[in-house]
């Protein structure tokens, strides 16, 4: 219940400049999973969550997922971040954590670090093998066209396809991804974990067809 005061806000920092200097992969570093869980203890649990209901755009539930994972129920947690985000690997590595603005927390010491909490829970899921295709069990018959495949085309895809719908991204680039491949650079957003996120698509139905400029 004071963990908010007792234990103090932990950010991963980021990687030697000498390092850095010798590639373009991202600078940030990763917390442990016993320091994500730390850090998860921080949240307040409190009566208006802030967080998600002010701060998040698209409202992910906040206080849920953090005491899941500081309980250590990692992919329980996962899933009640997933029921809001389509693609936390993009937010945790990219959103500028308005989140964290409206942290109660923050009002006292330092806001949790709810950006690292979301990177490490979609990481993890990646890694244990949580994450993996899962095409819709029927079809709808319906057919829908996204024209352009950055984060919104992205989404509108991804949730369509779970309806059931049949949906082919048409992108007028050579790659898709849009401002997440083109607009965002390697040391932010590794290119990999664009193309990772495209071809899990891929594996649950979603069609691609690149060079296309639809008028």
């Amino acid at each position: 219940p004071k963990a908010f005061l007792e234990v103090a806000r932990r950010d991963p920092g980021y990687r030697g400049v000498k390092e850095r200097l010798k590639d373009y992969n991202e600078v940030e570093k990763r917390l442990s999973d016993k320091e994500i869980e730390d850090q998860a203890s921080r949240c307040m649990d409190c009566g208006i969550p802030f967080c998600h209901g002010n701060g998040c755009p698209i409202d992910n539930v906040i206080p849920e997922f953090n005491e899941l994972v500081y309980e250590g129920h990692w992919r329980e947690a996962l899933d009640v971040l997933l029921a809001t985000n389509a693609f936390p690997e993009f937010t945790g590595r990219v959103c500028p954590a308005l989140c964290e603005a409206a942290c109660t927390s923050g009002l006292v010491k330092d806001p949790v670090t709810i950006r690292q909490i979301e990177l490490s829970l979609i990481e993890k899921g990646f890694e244990e093998g949580y994450i993996k295709p899962e095409p819709p069990s029927k079809r709808s018959g319906k057919r829908v066209a996204v024209i352009g495949s950055g984060p919104a085309g992205l989404a509108v895809a991804e949730r369509l396809n779970k309806y059931g719908h049949k949906v082919k991204v048409y992108e007028r680039d050579q790659y898709v991804g849009g401002l997440l491949r083109y607009g965002i650079p390697d040391f932010k957003l590794d290119k990999d974990i664009v193309e990772r996120r495209v071809e899990l698509m891929k594996a649950e139905g979603v069609e691609f067809e690149v060079g296309v400029d639809v008028g």
